[in-house]
């Protein structure tokens, strides 16, 4: 197997356990709802979160992968994330829900157009199948027009999910140089790990702005 071929195994690998540690604590984040439309949109979100697994796994087994040895390998830094950004309310769940469904779309659509033409497909399906959370940005203005004080603080929240995704983004990437190398060198490649974090950025505060926490 060619060093590009080991290194788009192990980044599908990222991916789907990150898939995996993002549809189970929806599962248990999905205990603050507080509606039927809520859990019915939550609901929602799990099962983008296991299409998104499926395809992924498909891919990886299709080229000699297993998606449980993936899981186990990666469960630290992605329970980790999890554990540190526990909401503590519904709305903070709800923020976090939005920010992680596009934080995640975010990265599929910097990555994908670096990564072989065969695999390109895969990404893009992933990526395009997205955006399951904008029931949040409704939730969340609705709480805020009732109680302004809400603002502030879960604007300093959405700030700290930023901050931790990127932090653990950057610790999962650094573990693989050929991960790295795949993504950030050659002609192809992304300008750099900081221009790529700084747009993640960039979009982010978009998010935000929709959130109305700017």
């Amino acid at each position: 197997m060619s060093n590009s071929s080991r290194a788009l195994n192990k980044l599908y690998e990222v991916l789907l356990a990150g898939e995996f540690a993002a549809c189970y604590r929806l599962i248990d984040e999905s205990a603050m709802a507080q509606s039927a439309p809520d859990r019915i949109a939550i609901a929602r979100l799990i099962a983008a979160e296991l299409a998104h697994f499926e395809e992924l796994a498909a891919e990886l087994e299709k080229a000699g992968g297993d998606a449980e040895t993936a899981i186990t390998a990666h469960a630290a830094v992605f329970d980790e994330y999890h554990r540190v950004t526990m909401p503590q309310t519904w709305c903070e769940a709800l923020v976090k829900m939005h920010i992680g469904d596009g934080l995640a779309a975010d990265f599929h659509a910097e990555l994908v157009e670096q990564l072989p033409v065969e695999s390109q497909p895969v990404i893009a399906s992933v990526m395009e199948s997205t955006g399951s959370s904008e029931f949040a940005v409704q939730r969340v203005r609705a709480a805020i027009a009732d109680d302004p004080a809400l603002r502030s603080s879960l604007a300093l929240w959405g700030r700290r999910l930023l901050g931790e995704a990127i932090s653990h983004m950057q610790w999962v990437l650094a573990e693989d140089d050929e991960v790295m190398d795949l993504l950030f060198t050659g002609d192809g490649g992304l300008a750099s790990a900081s221009t790529f974090f700084d747009r993640m950025a960039e979009r982010h505060g978009q998010r935000m702005a929709d959130l109305g926490l700017s």
